[in-house]
């Protein structure tokens, strides 16, 4: 077995990525102090066909080397909107039909294998700040919190890989 050049994998230009189907759903990043951590959210969202990532508070946003080293392009393809607030966000998408979900583990939440998206909803899923989570004020806002299933001694996973497996589950049920 050999590993396929990049040359060798089709690819969607960033052009084309704009122009294609994406999933319906929308990721909202609450305070996310990492660049890094955002520049992979970005690569994540290209690469699992995401419309738009809303940037809140405090998170960094484009241009911004240390996003850049992460997003490897992605910055380009992944549209993006800033919000100072999250909760104004979750209010737009809100009003635009989205259904607020919250990535965080929660006293009425469900597992993330148990959610079933319906191909008619649009979706944001919000994901937290690194220490904090979701703010307090975002998760009175959600429709539902997501939890991702642990069995180790921590309590949580890194936002972007956090990320990385939720817009999965939603990828493969919505658009695979």
């Amino acid at each position: 077995m050999k590993k396929l050049p990049t040359s060798a994998i089709e690819r969607l230009s960033a052009e084309d990525f704009r122009q294609a189907p994406k999933i319906p759903v929308m990721v909202i990043l609450d305070n996310v102090r990492s660049q890094s951590n955002i520049g992979s959210v970005f690569r994540t969202c290209d690469a699992f066909r995401i419309d738009t990532l809303f940037l809140c508070g405090i998170s960094a946003t484009p241009p911004s080397r240390e996003i850049h080293k992460t997003a490897l392009g992605a910055t380009d393809s992944v549209k993006w909107e800033y919000y100072e607030s999250t909760l104004d966000a979750v209010k737009t998408l809100k009003n635009k039909g989205y259904y607020i979900i919250g990535i965080e583990q929660a006293d009425q939440g469900d597992f993330i294998q148990n959610f079933i998206p319906e191909a008619n909803k649009k979706y944001a899923l919000i994901l937290g700040n690194e220490v904090h989570g979701i703010d307090d004020t975002v998760m009175q806002n959600c429709e539902l919190c997501l939890e991702i299933p642990q069995s180790g001694t921590k309590h949580s996973l890194n936002v972007s890989v956090a990320a990385g497996i939720v817009l999965w589950e939603f990828f493969k049920q919505l658009y695979i």
